[in-house]
């Protein structure tokens, strides 16, 4: 065999340089040490994964930390760590369809990386850390291979100070003290993108809220319970409707929600946990609530396999608003359609939402075209087959990633007819349609 040069990216043009080719992950195993008064790291990964091509080398996503070791299948290995990228030459040359693990030991002092959408990834709060990775923050305290379409199961151990609560993806498996130290295991089997992985280190405490039909916890400040319980008191009528409307929640280990200590612009999704600020106590977020619960299933389950397809996430949880808000009584969707393509027609019309671009993906424009759009598919299948739609999309693609052509196949497919006049329009064309007639 003579091995190919190696892998190189995996070429998302909205997130330039991420991701490596050459072979797909299985499994990640985290094993952190983390000392939260000096912001200390310490770590050591082992990455999972199956070549998909002959390789003598291969890279991983790794940004602001030190690499002290690196070995594949238990064996030194040469590498180098250069601009936040991990490039690993193996002492024997993996062939094609080959399982292999690579370990990884590394340490520093982890911190957000920039990028045209602010800050992402590992963030220090008053005290204690928050994890928002969306779109390219991962690497910040995990080596990875960064692409969303690059899902794997995740066991993540964290060794903290004991007066501080650590909450990762999963089901909490174990928890051992050790002195003035605790370490906390968290299993998370189904796939989830390296974006979606988070933890949350704070002096919180933890409130079950609901049992069926889904268990929903709350991880909240000390004296936070009162607000929380009001903002929050709908939560469990927004699962049964999302349950319904979507079909059965997509996580063994259920929902939680975490309210950090400081306030945040927005809250944050992350598979199987939704982050909110101090802020969203308010009382007035109710949407948002709806917004980031529905992404377990438009965005965590079902993950675009390319940034370009974003509105399969933002415009989905955007309409789960809309869905949520008729279905409790509040106004109906055609109402809210109404209102906001109203607001859209006054905003520059630059935009196609099925290529947003980089800078644009997580514009307001996106997520509320991508609402119309659905708005639109709805009102030409009517409600039956437009939600037996959404339940199959939710089923056939369950842990899985997704595309706009396998949207807008499987529309077609229940629709029993072409739908591609109405997609052209609300996802290539740049001017935004006008509305159709709708009932009041």
């Amino acid at each position: 065999m003579t091995p190919t040069p190696g892998a190189g990216s995996l070429d998302d043009p909205y997130v330039p340089g991420r991701g490596g080719g050459g072979y797909d992950v299985t499994g990640y195993e985290l094993d952190l040490t983390y000392r939260v008064t000096t912001n200390l790291l310490t770590g050591q990964a082992r990455i999972t994964a199956v070549a998909t091509q002959d390789l003598s080398r291969f890279s991983l996503d790794l940004v602001g930390l030190r690499v002290q070791k690196v070995t594949v299948d238990g064996r030194p290995a040469k590498w180098d760590h250069r601009r936040a990228k991990l490039r690993v030459s193996p002492l024997t040359p993996i062939d094609d369809a080959t399982a292999f693990a690579v370990d990884v030991t590394y340490s520093g002092n982890p911190r957000p990386t920039r990028s045209v959408w602010g800050g992402v990834g590992w963030e220090e709060l008053t005290d204690g850390v928050l994890v928002a990775s969306q779109p390219s923050g991962a690497p910040t305290w995990f080596p990875c291979n960064d692409h969303p379409s690059q899902k794997a199961a995740f066991r993540v151990a964290v060794t903290a100070a004991s007066g501080y609560h650590v909450l990762a993806n999963g089901a909490l498996s174990s928890g051992r003290v050790r002195g003035s130290q605790t370490t906390w295991v968290y299993d998370q089997p189904e796939p989830m993108a390296p974006y979606l992985a988070t933890l949350q280190i704070g002096r919180y405490d933890v409130v079950d809220v609901a049992a069926t039909p889904v268990a929903i916890r709350a991880v909240l400040p000390p004296g936070r319970h009162a607000a929380f319980e009001m903002a929050f008191a709908r939560q469990g009528q927004m699962m049964d409707v999302f349950v319904e409307r979507f079909g059965p929640y997509p996580f063994e280990g259920g929902y939680q929600v975490v309210i950090v200590d400081d306030s945040l612009e927005i809250p944050l999704e992350a598979q199987g946990l939704s982050i909110f600020g101090t802020n969203h106590l308010d009382g007035a977020s109710e949407r948002l609530i709806a917004h980031e619960l529905s992404h377990q299933w438009f965005g965590n389950s079902l993950t675009a396999s390319r940034w370009r397809d974003i509105w399969l996430h933002e415009g989905f949880a955007c309409y789960a608003e809309w869905i949520w808000s008729e279905d409790s009584g509040g106004p109906t969707a055609d109402v809210l359609v109404r209102e906001h393509h109203a607001r859209l027609t006054v905003l520059p019309q630059d935009l196609v939402l099925g290529d947003p671009g980089p800078v644009d993906m997580f514009d307001d424009r996106v997520y509320k075209r991508g609402a119309l759009t659905l708005h639109a598919l709805r009102q030409e299948m009517g409600d039956g087959p437009f939600f037996a739609l959404l339940r199959r999309w939710a089923r056939d693609h369950q842990h899985g990633t997704v595309t706009t052509e396998g949207f807008v196949e499987l529309a077609e497919r229940e629709a029993g007819r072409s739908l591609g006049e109405l997609f052209h329009r609300w996802l290539a064309a740049v001017e935004l349609p006008p509305l159709t007639t709708q009932a009041t």
